[in-house]
């Protein structure tokens, strides 16, 4: 019984989180991976980039570093696509910085740390679904770094069919996490 009230706490907390968009200035955008198909981003992934690439345009962040590695199978890093797809959109590649060893969102955000600490830069966006960024900024915030929400205002996740099997696999995670950070 106490377990299913703390999920369905947490299944709400996570719900309400979805609605937090902090996006401010800051040093950079950490756009969070997700899968890439060949050489295209997954629909989910490509609203991420997209967004990425607004703050960018929009003089949020003055860099972008595009997270996520290579897939089994895979022939492309998730931040070898994104970047790619950034570069055909106008942003100049000397903006752009990614990691190709992650893949979970805890390395997506330990490997955009280090390229934050390399670089001297102190604040991020984070970049995510809505439904992920309770756990992603909790992450962050584990990392050391000053970070902020700005989660997609888009998602492929558009009705509740969709959005409820995201919502437990982030419940489940988020749990998980909190249990083993």
């Amino acid at each position: 019984m106490l377990l299913a009230a703390y999920a369905a706490y947490t299944a709400l907390a996570i719900w309400n989180y979805a609605d937090i968009d902090e996006t401010q200035f800051a040093d950079v955008a950490i756009v969070l991976g997700a899968s890439a198909w060949g050489d295209e981003p997954s629909p989910v992934f490509l609203e991420r980039i997209n967004h990425g690439i607004w703050l960018y345009k929009n003089a949020y962040v003055d860099t972008l570093i595009f997270t996520g590695g290579v897939g089994d199978g895979d022939a492309y890093s998730e931040s070898s696509v994104a970047r790619n797809f950034a570069i055909e959109q106008g942003v100049p590649e000397q903006d752009i910085f990614i990691e190709e060893l992650s893949s979970i969102t805890e390395e997506n955000i330990y490997h955009a740390v280090v390229i934050m600490r390399d670089n001297d830069w102190e604040s991020a966006l984070i970049v995510s679904d809505p439904l992920h960024m309770k756990r992603a900024m909790l992450m962050a915030e584990d990392a050391g770094i000053t970070a902020h929400s700005s989660p997609t205002p888009t998602s492929s996740y558009q009705s509740l069919r969709t959005q409820l099997p995201f919502l437990a696999r982030e419940v489940f995670f988020y749990i998980g996490y909190l249990i083993f950070r």
